[in-house]
């Protein structure tokens, strides 16, 4: 959805400086709790991307850009509402498939602990 969306530099700033952040080999990951995502009583996350050109030309960073929102939007079921979420690509993304950033996105998550349901990946 639109509003699901940070496009705003301001608003990318904002989540910079106040939020938190996490990492690994593929991704970095921000986030901040965000008391205004919540729209006639449902809450919702807003999720912004940033892909550096250090990653590829435009084609590329296309692709990353597409990889990373629908992991997203495959998983946000399984992500608690009412948080603002900036994924930034590294450049070691250039050319991995989708199962590793969907794993790479859903390692961070667990990590910051913003899951709903622990799945067994054993």
């Amino acid at each position: 959805m639109k509003h699901e969306k940070i496009r705003k530099n301001t608003e990318f700033r904002n989540v910079y400086r106040r939020g938190k952040s996490l990492s690994n080999y593929l991704l970095v990951l921000y986030y901040m709790k965000n008391r205004r995502n919540i729209t006639d009583g449902v809450k919702f996350n807003r999720v912004g991307i940033s892909v550096s050109k250090k990653v590829g030309k435009s084609v590329v960073r296309s692709r990353v850009k597409r990889l990373i929102s629908e992991a997203y939007r495959l998983n946000k079921s399984n992500f608690i509402e009412g948080h603002d979420f900036v994924f930034v690509a590294r450049t070691s993304i250039n050319g991995k498939s989708y199962r590793d950033v969907e794993k790479a996105m859903l390692g961070l998550y667990k990590k910051a602990g913003l899951t709903k349901i622990e799945k067994d990946t054993d």
